[in-house]
This record gives structure tokens, sequence and C-alpha cells, in this order.
């Protein structure tokens, strides 16, 4: 081990000596920590206090820091604060050689976890730079290109496909870059457009954070439905849906101007006048792939009131069907109406806002849904809130995903065409019954910008969003101390479930990138269609040296490089 500037750089991956990280010498990790200012640091497991063996050797436990850990295990706030935490803690782990650093997410300070057990490195990173300028990010680029070193980028750790994470990395955390300011008068550099009302976040920035913050300025912001996903991150690049998006469009479609250091160590500003292709790419390419966002600038709308419906019942067979009838039958008309949510698994139910209906409207839009809930010992309730911000913090906080366990979703875009005739309508409530049958009642974000005016051509997305309703989903989870078989097992299922099911049901749609499913056969054409041919000559100019690479992300170059996603074929 070598001691730099108080950093205490320790190999901490035994068995792994050929990686690239570790033929790096001392004298090269120092000049990196110099050059940023001593913002580079060592990187251990989030749940490592509570273990006393770490890597097979003995270390002692930290009883003050284990105790804030099991406390806040699956606070997603918490969470947000660590490096080395992801809000699914499966990409904190080496999931192919179950080497990891788990705690029992059902009972945090179960000792059963941490007893005569070792707390191993995992997918975590050994070393990363805390960013604060963009120099951090060229830095990390010139070092990476000199070393061979591979990079990988984390903001806040929401990421169901562990883009962020990669074994024997240097990782970038962007958390830190915190700046907000609002414009009223924002002009994109070098353009000669119109002023508009605009935010602008530095990478690190949350919804939560923006949310409030526009709501300070008299606006809203058209965001993500989680109080820590990260402004600037997978969540916008990968298409940002949000449950106002059917009247406001996707995040891609809002973003104004973004400044990227790309990989040939330039610091770049991206707008619809400048770097016009990379900023097409960045709207829809996905994260992790064309370069590091030090801040994003975003169009808001006028702060208003918002119309909301709050439903729950209790699932029996002999409701189901009517329910699911209900949703597949009117959600082309509320679409077209402007409503947007979430059709929740528990308690079973819908949350939907809509900003463009009046509260009798909106009375007269859900009735038969106010209805059947009323017949079958429901509750549904419709008010008017005064802007977006009191409907986040009543409804969002409680319902958002939780976090702190192993989890695995797969989903498909599902077509207006699907909803328009009785032979779809038919199939898709077939569908949804034997789903329910099979693995409980679907999560389906209603999420899409189907009523909102697209210019054709615009963003690098997957065309599929333009012309769907709904975003069918489900989710798998696993214990803590699942063995490699059970993961496999549970994987599959769900790999099963999408190719077999979903895709049956949508065969031409495609996928949003950032809930796709892991294994993907064909994910170039279901995360950007036929964009991806374009997408990847951008990669090509911007990244010539093949610098960051993650997992079916656009020029990926296989899973040779990321042995800690487990082969289901084996």
């Amino acid at each position: 081990m070598a001691l730099f500037s108080g950093i205490l750089f320790v190999f901490l991956l035994p068995g792994a000596l050929s990686t690239p990280i570790l033929k790096v010498s001392d004298a090269q990790w120092h000049t990196l920590n110099t050059t940023v200012g001593g913002r580079l640091h060592a990187a251990t497991p989030f749940s490592l206090p509570c273990f006393s063996k770490y890597n097979n050797l003995t270390v002692s436990v930290d009883e003050a820091s284990c105790a804030a850990i099991q406390a806040n295990y699956t606070s997603p706030t918490f969470r947000l604060q660590s490096f080395s935490a992801n809000m699914n803690v499966e990409f904190e782990t080496c999931m192919s050689t179950q080497s990891g650093c788990l705690l029992d997410t059902t009972n945090p300070r179960s000792l059963l976890a941490t007893d005569e057990t070792s707390c191993n490195q995992g997918e975590i990173p050994p070393y990363y730079i805390d960013v604060s300028t963009a120099s951090d990010i060229q830095a990390a680029f010139k070092f990476s290109g000199a070393t061979g070193v591979p990079l990988s980028i984390k903001n806040t750790g929401h990421d169901y496909l562990g883009r962020s994470r990669r074994r024997d990395s240097l990782g970038l955390w962007t958390h830190n870059l915190q700046t907000m300011n609002y414009d009223a008068q924002f002009v994109p550099e070098q353009c000669d457009s119109a002023p508009r009302k605009a935010i602008t976040v530095g990478a690190g920035v949350t919804t939560q954070q923006v949310y409030e913050f526009a709501d300070a300025n008299n606006a809203i912001f058209i965001g993500a439905y989680a109080q820590t996903v990260g402004v600037s991150g997978g969540w916008l690049m990968g298409g940002g849906h949000s449950v106002l998006s059917p009247s406001f469009g996707l995040g891609v479609d809002r973003v104004l101007e973004i400044k990227i250091v790309t990989p040939d160590g330039k610091l770049r500003t991206a707008n619809a006048c400048q770097n016009a292709d990379l900023f097409w790419a960045l709207r829809g390419g996905g994260g992790g792939t064309f370069g590091v966002v030090i801040e994003s600038t975003h169009l808001v709308e006028d702060r208003i009131p918002i119309q909301v419906i709050n439903m729950t019942f209790t699932p029996t067979a002999a409701n189901l069907q009517e329910y699911f009838e209900i949703l597949v039958n009117t959600s082309a008309k509320w679409g077209a109406q402007g409503w947007g949510g979430h059709i929740n698994r528990v308690p079973a139910g819908i949350i939907y806002v809509n900003p463009r209906l009046s509260l009798s409207e909106a009375t007269a839009s859900m009735a038969q849904l106010v209805a059947f809930a009323q017949a079958n010992n429901g509750t549904a309730t419709i008010e008017t809130l005064s802007s977006w911000l009191p409907f986040f913090t009543r409804f969002i906080v409680q319902v958002q995903a939780p976090v702190g366990n192993s989890m695995v979703i797969g989903s498909r875009l599902m077509p207006q065409a699907l909803f328009q005739t009785t032979e779809g309508r038919s199939r898709l409530v077939a569908h949804l019954l034997n789903q329910t049958a099979e693995f409980g009642m679907p999560y389906i974000p209603v999420s899409t910008p189907i009523s909102f005016n697209y210019t054709p051509g615009t963003t690098s997305v997957t065309p599929a969003w333009r012309n769907s309703l709904w975003e069918l989903s489900s989710g798998f989870v696993w214990p803590y101390n699942s063995t490699l078989p059970q993961i496999r097992a549970v994987l599959g299922t769900v790999h099963d479930f999408v190719h077999e099911q979903l895709t049956a049901l949508a065969p031409d749609s495609g996928a949003y990138i950032n809930e796709g499913e892991v294994y993907e056969s064909n994910h170039e054409y279901t995360y950007w269609g036929t964009n991806y041919a374009r997408l990847l000559e951008i990669k090509k100019k911007y990244d010539p040296n093949e610098l960051l690479d993650c997992w079916k992300c656009v020029g990926w170059k296989g899973a040779a490089q990321f042995p800690c996603y487990p082969d289901l074929a084996a």
C-alpha cells in the first residue's frame, strides 16, 4: 500500500492482478491526485462498517457508522450521499462471483448477514474522483487514455442496468456539482432565438431540489417520479419520462443546452446552434456514453394548478377484468386529455395528474373509474392542487420505488394502436390478467409524450415513444443472500417475460433504456430504433479512442468487458 496526500491506496482486489487498475504505478496515482486537487479517493463498500472481514482480511467494525447505515439502509436520501451506494444493491456486488457486501434489506440489523462473512469490493470501483470542475474530468480522460484504466460515471445511483458501475474502473462522481440558476430570458449560446424561461442545474442536482427551486421561482420543472433521481444524468440522456410528459414532453424535448466534457478532452456546449450533432445524441442516446455532463439547462413551465385523482381498491377475481377493461378502453381518451401518472401495484389503483383540465372536466373524465372504486369498496378522490410541488410532496415520496434491495425490471412501450382496436384491447386485457396471475399486479408508468407537439427528428430516443400510451413493466427482487443459480433464475424470468410476453404484444415497439431489461436481446433497435446508426457515428466522432463503455450502451464492446453480469446460458 502507499500513502499519497492523505489518501490510502490499497489494492483491494485479490486475484485480479491482471486488471489495468492494478498495473498503475504509485507515481501515476499520485500525479492524478495532485492534478485533481486531492479529490481522488479510495472507495470501500457502503456496508463495510458493519463487517469484521474485508476481502477476507480482519478489520474493525465501526459501530457508530454501522448503526447509521442499518437505520438508513433503505433511505434514498441517505444512499445519495455515498459514492459506494446504489439504489438497487445488486450493482454494488459482482453478481457473477457473488462477491459483495450486503445487509438483509428486510432486517438490516440482522447479524446473519455479517457474522463470519467477508465484505468484498464487488463492482465498486477501488478509486473515484469527486468531480468539482471540468478539469477533473479532463484529467480522468487523459489518465484513462494513458493507463488503460476504464472509467465509470455515477451521479445518484438510480440505475436499473448497472451502467454507473464497472469493476476495476476509475469512478467519476458528479453528485457534488450542485449549482442551480433560474433565467426568465434564457437564450442558448450562439443561438438567435426567442428568450425562454429556463433553469440551469449542475449535474448532481436531484429532482426534489429542482422541484423546490422551480416552485420558489413560480415555475414547474418536468422531471422524474423519485426524489433522488439526477436531473442531468442518465434520466435526461436516456429520454427522461415524467407523469407530466403527455402534455409537456420528455426531458429530452425540454433540454435547451448541455455542457459536457467529451472523451477527446474538450469542454463543449451542445445546443441546437453548436455541436448540434452531439446535442441530438445526448437527447436520448443514453448516459455514460458521449461524455460527462457538467450542467444542463431546461425549459420550465409557469406555476399552474393541476388536477389529481388518487384511486385505490382491493383486487379480486370478480373485479380485475372490469378494472383492466376500464384502463385499456379509456387510456387513449385519457392520453389525449393530458392525463399521466402511474398504475400502481401496492396499493392497487392509480395516481394520475392533469395540467390541462378543470376540476369539473377532470371529474367527468374519470367518472367511470370513480364509479368502479365506489362499487368495489375502494376509494377515489379528485382534487385540485395549487401546483406540482404540493403533489410531489404529498404523493410521490410515499410511492416512489423502494431502494436498498436487489431488483431487476423489464418493460416495453405499448403503442396507441393496440388500444384502438377491439382485438388489440382484448389481447392487452388478457395479458394483464395473465401477468397478474403469474407475477402480481402490473406496474405501469403512464408517462409517454402522447399529446405533446413533437418536432420529428429532434431527439434520438426510439420513435416508439411518440405513439405509445403506456410503459408496461414488471419488477422482481431477490434476497441479499441468494445463490448464483437463484439470481440467474430471477434474471432469466425477467428476460423471458419481456421477450415472450411483452414483445409479443408490441413486436415493433421499443423500450425506455433507463427501465429496460438487463439482457435485452436487440438493444440497438429496442432503445433507439432507426437512430442507432447515426448515434454510433457520433459516438466514434467524440470518443475516437473508445474511452467510455457501459452495459448495452451505444458502441457497447460486449459482455466480456463486464464480467460481473451473470451468463444466463451457464
